[in-house]
């Protein structure tokens, strides 16, 4: 059965007055408490991503990007220069480069020892962007958006290699799948889309579901994707287990949200964990799972 983990409550207030941004606020409580710091953001964080061991970036509805350390919970650097919101972020693991896209349908990159501003700009597309995925070399950048397009950037010159558009593909998440040239797409259209980055075409497309698909994950191995669904009053809001390259068809889903699943990963491997997923839901739970029996075991 799926372990639900942390769960939270729908609406939270507070206000940020009550700390500083110039400093960090640890409080200490009972073993296991969770410590709290200054915000990094103003306002609601929209998108967080790991950068390096010690280091994760985020995105927030105060137009900023944000790095900072999970040890300490200090915000280390704030980038600014989008318009809007920041809808996503990302970065190439180990890299000093971050990525961010906004409803200002503008994709930037910031240097994490470089200044304030934006290192490189990538205007294009119509709607806001949606979708985020960059090499694992750091080199290329795929982008999606509302606007039914994907396309491929040149890190270093900011230069849209390619552009591709689908009818009705409203992109709702992009990731690389590591080590391969292969990029997954979740679509307001129910489908999941395999990406070969080389020519910017469509290698594989796995069957429709019922729902919205809103987001996708590849495993660290290339073998697997993972797509996660909308829904309500428990119908669908599940994840679903895709094979990338045996039989490029659904493995197992993950089924127990009351309502969207919002977000879907693949869990770090331990040398003594079996293969797990996590999954976060609308219903307020974070639930995890194991891999290969989608929760039976």
């Amino acid at each position: 059965v799926s372990r639900a983990m942390g769960k939270l409550q729908s609406k939270v207030s507070f206000h940020t007055t009550k700390y500083r941004a110039d400093s960090s606020v640890g409080q200490t409580g009972p073993a296991g408490a969770s410590r709290q710091h200054s915000p990094a953001h103003t306002d609601a964080v929209t998108s967080v991503a790991a950068l390096q061991p010690d280091l994760c970036v985020s995105g927030g509805r105060d137009k900023s990007v944000a790095v900072s350390s999970w040890r300490s919970g200090a915000a280390l650097r704030r980038f600014t220069g989008h318009e809007r919101e920041v809808t996503k972020v990302t970065s190439a693991l180990d890299s000093s480069r971050v990525f961010s896209a906004s409803r200002d349908k503008t994709v930037m990159m910031w240097e994490l020892q470089g200044t304030s501003g934006p290192s490189q700009h990538f205007p294009g597309h119509d709607l806001i962007v949606t979708g985020l995925a960059v090499s694992p070399d750091a080199s290329q950048l795929c982008t999606g958006s509302r606007d039914n397009t994907v396309c491929k950037w040149d890190t270093e010159t900011g230069e849209c290699l390619g552009r591709a558009a689908i009818s009705r593909n409203l992109v709702t998440h992009l990731c690389w799948v590591p080590g391969e040239p292969y990029v997954i797409q979740t679509s307001e259209d129910k489908t999941t889309r395999v990406w070969d980055s080389r020519e910017l075409q469509v290698a594989h497309t796995f069957p429709a579901k019922q729902h919205i698909q809103t987001c996708c994950d590849a495993s660290q191995d290339g073998r697997y994707c993972l797509s996660s669904s909308s829904g309500s009053a428990g119908h669908g809001a599940e994840a679903t287990l895709w094979d990338l390259r045996q039989t490029r068809g659904r493995v197992c889903e993950y089924k127990g949200h009351f309502q969207t699943t919002t977000s879907c990963v693949f869990l770090p491997r331990g040398p003594t964990l079996a293969p797990s997923i996590a999954t976060s839901s609308s219903d307020s739970t974070v639930k995890l799972w194991d891999q290969g029996t989608a929760g039976r075991g």
